[in-house]
């Protein structure tokens, strides 16, 4: 899809020959981000410090408060959103209205973590150019690069005639149920905005940043094969057949081999399965119980597994193979397959590509290297990738993190300032190109 960011292209174009050099405003911008460092530690402990795992809710409403005053101090106007009906806390929306004439910017941040109350790692430390804790990078120091970077921007007074809506999720790592309401606010500002700028973390590749301007998407799927239950001894026999257990074989192997090939950065991870005489899973789908015994020909069998693509298109021709694998039944055994869609992807747009080249335009005046795009397969899924069918977007605005999900859950302070840098001179730029 070609949409009209392309003009963005041409408009930042430089030669090769050009020399870096930034406007005064923006200088001046950079110099803010520079005098902001301590007091931007001292909110990202202080975020940190306070769970808000997912399912905290209390914990990620008091988060987004917090957060929710700093757009505030900045200008913007701040609602908390419930979400009635997906069990979880909700969203921050924050609003700055501008002059109307230039590209109208969404930013797309949240504030809950994978680490809940009962989690052992949930305080905030800081050893020399790192600092560690729950969701430092993921996602509390994409929020306090954004938060830097439009302060930045007030500073200068670039921010005056921005049109910005901020929406930071806070169930961004387990998402509410059904889709369409838990992500509706975000559906809705997209709607009314030209650009999507996502602060999750940056990706850097042997030193060197990378600008990601696409994404797979993630769905899960699950797999029940029943069969006819005897003696072992008749097993493969007319009467009886090849069991649970050998259909499920059957199947994981066909997806091995009849899948994967053409299809570029297509993958279909088998992640859990179990079978026997009986089988059981939790609401969750995280975990199966099976009992049976070796002269029993097991009746059934449960199998859980992922899909990644990079286009809608691509999703339901695998679907479609899929089913039509699960449907070629050994004798004696039947399946069903259940997809479960939980991210779109975010397809390689023209569109996505002349923002990454605008940001290139950024780089080359700041005298930072030209990040080139990184690979969709070497990251999961975010928030972004449910608008990008309605504008065209950019990732990884957020510092660097190493380990996230993980104890040892990172964030490199430099590019904190790095990253806000380039930030605050994008959001500027584009806010004052015309619509």
């Amino acid at each position: 899809m070609i949409r009209p960011l392309l003009t963005l292209a041409i408009a930042f174009a430089l030669p090769a020959s050009a020399v870096a050099q930034l406007s005064p405003t923006e200088r001046s911008m950079v110099e803010a981000v520079d005098a902001q460092q301590s007091d931007a530690l001292s909110l990202l402990a202080n975020l940190v410090n306070r769970n808000s795992g997912t399912m905290n809710h209390d914990g990620v409403r008091e988060v987004g408060a917090l957060v929710g005053k700093k757009f505030d101090a900045l200008g913007f106007d701040t609602e908390w959103v419930e979400v009635p009906g997906t069990d979880r806390a909700g969203h921050l929306i924050a609003r700055h209205r501008g002059d109307g004439t230039g590209k109208r910017i969404l930013l797309i941040g949240h504030v809950d973590t994978v680490f809940e109350p009962d989690s052992d790692f949930q305080t905030y430390t800081q050893e020399g150019q790192n600092a560690y804790g729950p969701g430092v990078g993921d996602n509390k120091g994409g929020v306090v690069v954004m938060l830097t970077a439009l302060r930045a921007m007030r500073d200068a007074g670039t921010l005056d005639g921005a049109d910005i809506i901020a929406v930071i999720t806070g169930d961004e790592e387990d998402s509410g149920s059904p889709l369409e309401l838990s992500r509706a606010h975000l559906i809705d500002a997209a709607e009314e905005s030209d650009i999507a700028l996502d602060y999750e973390g940056l990706v850097t590749l042997d030193g060197r940043d990378m600008g990601s301007i696409a994404r797979r998407s993630f769905g899960s799927y699950t797999i029940r094969v029943e069969a006819r239950s005897g003696h072992s001894s008749g097993v493969f026999s007319d009467g009886l057949g090849y069991g649970a257990i050998y259909e499920a074989a059957r199947i994981v192997d066909d997806f091995r081999e009849k899948l994967r090939y053409g299809e570029e950065r297509l993958t279909y991870n088998i992640g859990l399965i179990a079978g026997g005489e009986e089988t059981t899973i939790d609401d969750d789908l995280i975990r199966t119980t099976a009992r049976g015994k070796t002269n029993i020909v097991a009746p059934a069998a449960i199998l859980r597994g992922e899909l990644r693509a990079m286009t809608r298109q691509q999703i339901a021709r695998t679907q479609a193979a899929m089913r039509a694998i699960v449907a070629e039944n050994l004798p004696g055994t039947s399946a069903t397959i259940e997809f479960d869609e939980a991210y779109p992807p975010m397809p390689p747009t023209e569109g996505n590509a002349a923002l990454l080249s605008a940001l290139n335009v950024v780089n080359r005046d700041m005298g930072l290297p030209e990040m080139e795009a990184l690979d969709p397969s070497r990251r999961g899924a975010a928030d972004i990738s449910y608008v990008a069918h309605l504008i065209d977007g950019i990732n990884g605005l957020g510092p660097v993190v190493y380990g996230s999900h993980s104890p040892d859950e990172r964030v490199d302070i430099p590019s904190v300032w790095r990253q806000a840098k380039r930030a605050a001179i994008l959001m500027s730029r584009l806010a004052a190109t015309p619509r």
